[in-house]
């Protein structure tokens, strides 16, 4: 089933974020958002996840379904090692979040805690943890900051490949990375505002 937004407006106090947005995501493959900083970008993917509500408008096809989310933030517990942040979303621990730590190059730092790791792998261990969750559908917000170009593919390729027939839903500001997208929406804002769409087959 397709993901569509109908007439969906979003406001934060005096800023309008989104005026009667309507698109349709498809139900599976890897959609890019392509924009600047602070044109509604994240907001959208809060309203994907069910953070936030429209106040207008209506969201389908998400119904019953589990978001794993990449926020612009990595969001990882200072107190608990590397390990214990991913194991905090899994049902089991131990060596099922080493091997999600494996998958991003970070196996080997499991026991530390994240004020030992540079900013990218910090990046990478908030990736870590949204894979081992798992999710029906996955949304990233900016996943690949601090990572030079090389690793940032690799991790886009994993993704892809973990999340083949499912929908996954990226922002970010590296074009040469929309060119794995089966659909780059280039936006502008605010109010958000769809430029234009390019689609891949």
């Amino acid at each position: 089933m397709t993901v569509s937004l109908k007439d969906v407006s979003l406001r934060y106090g005096e800023k309008q974020i989104l005026d009667r947005l309507s698109l349709t995501l498809p139900a599976q493959g890897l959609v890019c958002f392509f924009g600047p900083s602070g044109c509604g970008k994240t907001s959208l993917l809060r309203l994907l996840a069910g953070i936030s509500d429209p106040d207008s408008g209506e969201i389908q096809g998400l119904g019953g379904l589990k978001p794993s989310m990449v926020f612009q933030e990595d969001r990882l517990l200072p107190w608990l090692t590397v390990s214990d942040n991913v194991s905090l979303v899994l049902e089991k621990s131990g060596d099922t979040a080493r091997y999600w730590l494996d998958q991003v190059g970070l196996g080997t730092e499991a026991d530390k805690f994240p004020k030992q790791l540079s900013g990218g792998m910090q990046r990478r261990v908030a990736l870590a943890r949204a894979l081992a969750y798992g999710g029906d559908y996955l949304l990233l917000d900016e996943p690949f900051t601090g990572l030079d170009a090389a690793l940032a593919e690799r991790l886009l390729r994993l993704i892809i490949e973990l999340y083949s027939g499912k929908l996954t839903v990226m922002i970010t500001h590296d074009k040469e990375l929309c060119r794995f997208a089966g659909h780059i929406y280039e936006v502008s804002g605010l109010p958000l505002t769809i430029n234009a769409l390019y689609e891949h087959v």
